[in-house]
């Protein structure tokens, strides 16, 4: 079942950074790192979602392990974003929190599987 919290918990983080991305574009006139934030931010559950159709075991791994890459990504870009004051302290702390709570989850799921027998 943990894999549906990630799913769900990677759907409505997706939902955040969208709307961050807006805001970013219509209220701070950014749209180079909004667009990188976007595409990362986004792809961490588009690659859960792959990862439930995953052709063996190693691909479902293969999945998740991308999802953990471009969370560490999107991590990198909310930084940049708050750093530069494109994002307050409010806004930068949630999306963290929940980054972050994505990432621990991948990694608790990854080496589990990683210890687990093939």
């Amino acid at each position: 079942m943990r894999d549906n919290v990630l799913h769900s918990k990677s759907r409505d983080f997706a939902i955040r950074i969208i709307n961050c991305y807006k805001y970013l574009n219509s209220e701070k006139q950014e749209y180079i790192m909004s667009k990188q934030l976007l595409r990362c931010g986004t792809s961490i559950g588009a690659n859960t979602i792959e990862s439930k159709n995953a052709q063996s075991r190693p691909d479902f791994l293969s999945k998740l392990n991308i999802a953990l890459k471009e969370a560490d990504e999107t991590s990198y870009w909310l930084d940049l974003l708050h750093v530069c004051n494109y994002i307050n302290d409010e806004s930068f702390n949630s999306l963290d929190k929940d980054c972050r709570e994505i990432i621990g989850l991948l990694t608790t799921i990854i080496k589990r599987l990683k210890q687990s027998t093939f």
